[in-house]
This record gives structure tokens, C-alpha cells and sequence, in this order.
């Protein structure tokens, strides 16, 4: 790459994803505080922000046209990842996710989001001449089950319904036409009636739960969400200061280092700094959304959106899960929560933004 190239590097998304993972790191560290047991995860995170900022510097450098060419074979060693674990992997917390490799846990699944994005964003710019019909529709869709029908069987819905959003939002802004969203609509209605007896019974409790809430249980299926609210609630406008939470730091609050950060963080930081960081993930989504309007190409424009549809969706549903807005999932707070395969997964994902933006279309005059 021509060094003069370096002047379209986007410092202000690369300096805020970093701002924001050495955050996460903060909070986590408050988070397990006096754990022993989980006395470990800040050092590893640390190493995960440190290999963070390699591949997304390393993907940054790769022209982004490569992947195109290897989004098949990107595919199906996905796939294969995602079989492997239905088939060798142990249930952790009555899911099996993640391959044991002896040095690091690997969650197939979180690098199928990235996966999923590269794939579409090659499929519609292939296919952008064809007729927008059903059949377009339905080959999209087949390439992204692919992926979520091994995701669906960890199981892990969360993540399954994560990946269909990022192939709707990408169908969208590819043209869908509008004569299908009725049909759409009542396939997922119909499907999510289908479906619901075969979920898992936890799933199914936590779906009951939130529409059919026990106003008279303390305790069980609905604790982790009360516990969130009363925590929230505990920071007020500028929070209890760091590592001076009471439901964090007695434990009361339970997963606070990655589904229920967001709790931990409005404790000690109050309404004031959740909105400041909730800020700053915005503010890397419009980054994002900037990269998709520069790109050189229709390939570079869906690689972008898909990235800031992957990291809105995450974001709003963590927080969603937190203020007892929607059902509990598993879903981490972006850049935030504990978790290496996440965290790696996001970066890669602003990499590639990174890399359409060194390679914007120049200025016409």
C-alpha cells in the first residue's frame, strides 16, 4: 500500500474502539473483584485487546477485494467449526458453544457473524443485475440458514436471530422489494409460532418470564433481570464511583462481567457516563455507516453496513436485556463485556471498515 493512502485511515473509529475495549477492560476488572475464581479474565482480556489491535491494523492493511475471493472457502470452514462443536463440544451452562483448543475457548459462532457479512455483501454485489425476486430472496436466505441452523442447534438463539437481522438489513439496502415485506413478515410469524415448542426449556422460561412476569417471585428465572434494574437504578445520575458499587462488589448482581455490564457500569458511573459510552459505540456505528457511503464499490458499501448493523443490534439488545425490555439473551455489550471471541470478531469487523476507507473513491472536481 502507497504510504500516501495512511492520510484516509479513520484515527477517530480506530482511537474510540480502543478507548472503548481498554474501558471494557476497567469494568471487568471492577466486576470480578475479589473473585478468585475469576481472577484471570482481566489479564486474558487484556491479551484479547492487544490481539485486537494486530487484526484490526492487519485486516486494515488487506485490500478488502481479497476476501471476495475467499468467501466460500471462509464458509465452509465455518460450517465445518460449527459441526465440529455440535458434535465433539462440551455444554457449558446447558449450551455447547465454544472448541476447547487447550490456550484459548474459540466461539465458532462469533466469527460466523463476520463470516455471514462477507458472504451476503459478495452474493448481492454478484447478483445486483438480477431480477429482486423471490428466488433472489431465497438464495440469500439458504447461504445465511446455512450458517444459523448449527448455531441454532449449540443451541445459541441469540446469535441465530443476530446473524438473520444482519441478512435482512443487508437484503434491505440491497432493494428488497416492498411487495415482499407482507410475505416476510408472515413467514416469521408463522415460523416463530412453529417454532417456539421446540426451543429449549430455559428459552422458552425466559420468553414466559418476560411476557408473563410473577410480580410476587424474588428469586429464580426472573433474579438476574431484578437484580440488574435495582442496580441501575442504584448509580442515580453520576454513580456510586468505581469499584464502590454495592450490588456489583457483594455480588448480588450476578454475570455483571459480560451480559449485565451495562448494570455494573450504570452503578458506578452513573446515568452521566453510560450515556458517554453508549455515545461513543454510536459514534462508531455513524464511523461505520461513513465508511459504507465512501466506498469505492458496492462490495466495500455492504461489508460497512453490515459491520454497523452487527454492532447496533448487539448494542441495543444488551442494553434492552438490561433495562428488562426484552427477554434475557446472550449477547454482550460491544467492545465492553468479557469475552475474547467477541471482542476479536468486532475488531476484524472494523478492520474491514478500515480497509474500505484507505480505499474510498477520490475526490472528483
Amino acid at each position: 500500500m502507497r504510504s500516501e493512502t495512511w492520510r484516509h485511515f479513520d484515527f477517530w473509529l480506530f482511537g474510540v474502539v480502543v478507548l472503548l475495549s481498554i474501558f471494557g477492560v476497567v469494568m471487568i476488572r471492577s466486576a470480578i473483584a475479589g473473585n478468585e475464581s475469576l481472577a484471570g479474565l482481566v489479564q486474558r482480556q487484556i491479551i484479547f485487546v492487544g490481539l485486537g489491535l494486530i487484526v484490526m491494523i492487519a485486516v486494515s492493511v488487506i485490500d478488502y477485494h481479497y476476501w471476495a475471493t475467499l468467501t466460500r472457502p471462509m464458509y465452509v470452514f465455518t460450517v465445518l467449526l460449527l459441526i465440529a462443536i455440535f458434535i465433539y463440544a462440551k455444554a457449558r451452562f446447558g449450551a455447547a458453544r465454544w472448541l476447547e483448543t487447550g490456550l484459548v475457548d474459540i466461539q465458532p459462532s462469533e466469527l460466523g457473524k463476520i463470516v455471514i457479512i462477507l458472504v451476503l455483501a459478495d452474493y448481492f454485489n454478484r447478483n445486483a443485475d438480477e431480477p429482486h425476486n423471490l428466488r433472489w430472496v431465497a438464495r440469500s436466505f439458504l447461504l445465511t440458514a446455512g450458517l444459523v441452523v448449527w448455531i441454532l442447534l449449540q443451541p445459541n438463539l441469540s446469535t441465530s436471530i443476530l446473524i438473520l437481522v444482519i441478512w435482512f438489513a443487508l437484503l434491505w439496502i440491497s432493494g428488497l422489494p416492498l411487495k415482499h415485506l407482507a410475505i416476510m413478515a408472515a413467514v416469521v410469524a408463522l415460523i416463530s409460532v412453529v417454532a417456539f415448542p421446540l426451543l429449549e426449556t430455559y428459552q422458552k422460561d425466559r420468553i414466559v418470564n418476560f411476557l408473563f412476569p410473577n410480580p410476587n417471585a424474588r428469586h429464580g428465572d426472573t433474579y438476574n433481570v431484578d437484580q440488574a434494574l435495582v442496580t441501575i437504578g442504584s448509580g442515580g445520575w453520576f454513580g456510586m464511583g468505581y469499584g464502590h458499587g454495592t450490588q456489583v462488589q457483594l455480588r448480588f448482581l450476578k454475570v455483571r462481567h459480560t451480559d449485565f455490564i451495562f448494570s455494573a457500569m450504570a452503578e458506578e458511573f452513573g446515568f452521566i457516563g453510560t450515556v458517554i459510552v453508549l455515545g461513543l459505540i454510536v459514534f462508531v456505528i455513524l464511523r461505520c455507516l461513513r465508511a459504507a457511503r465512501l466506498a469505492n464499490d458496492r462490495f466495500g458499501a455492504l461489508i460497512a453496513y453490515g459491520v454497523s448493523v452487527l454492532i447496533f443490534f448487539q448494542a441495543a439488545v444488551n442494553v434492552g436485556v438490561n433495562l428488562n425490555l426484552i427477554p434475557v439473551t446472550g449477547l454482550t455489550l460491544p467492545f465492553i463485556s468479557y469475552g475474547g471471541s467477541s471482542l476479536l470478531s468486532l475488531v476484524l469487523g472494523v478492520g474491514l471498515v478500515e480497509s474500505i476507507v484507505l480505499r474510498q473513491k477520490p475526490l472528483e472536481f
